[in-house]
């Protein structure tokens, strides 16, 4: 089994940056998928982005542009640095693992952007 945990969410004004963490541990595979999702209240969870084992990404059209996604495969780490943040971005963040039909998922860290 693989856990996750993230951190790095908060309260930020409209145009701020944040980045969240994501450091896995357990049974990690050396060839995976991690990345990011979120959730609004009343809305289904959605795609951020993601990042494989050999660094190829994959962004949302929303955040495509103003987020990056990256990892430090030694640390079993994933990053996202969110960039010109904006209101409808408030969400719970979730981390993921995923490697062929396995998902792994953490526990969520809120990103609120309000002025």
């Amino acid at each position: 089994q693989v856990q996750l945990v993230e951190s790095g969410g908060g309260l930020v004004q409209p145009g701020g940056s944040l980045r969240l963490s994501c450091a896995a541990s357990g049974s990690i595979f050396s060839s995976n998928t991690m990345g990011w999702y979120r959730q609004a209240p009343g809305n289904e969870r959605e795609l951020v982005a993601t990042i494989t084992s050999g660094g190829s990404t994959n962004y949302a059209d929303s955040v495509n542009g103003r987020f990056t996604i990256s990892r430090d495969n030694a640390k079993n780490t994933v990053y996202l640095r969110m960039n010109r943040l904006k209101p409808e971005d408030t969400a719970v963040y979730y981390c993921n693992y995923k490697v062929s039909r396995y998902d792994a998922w953490g526990q969520g860290t809120q990103v609120t952007v309000s002025s």
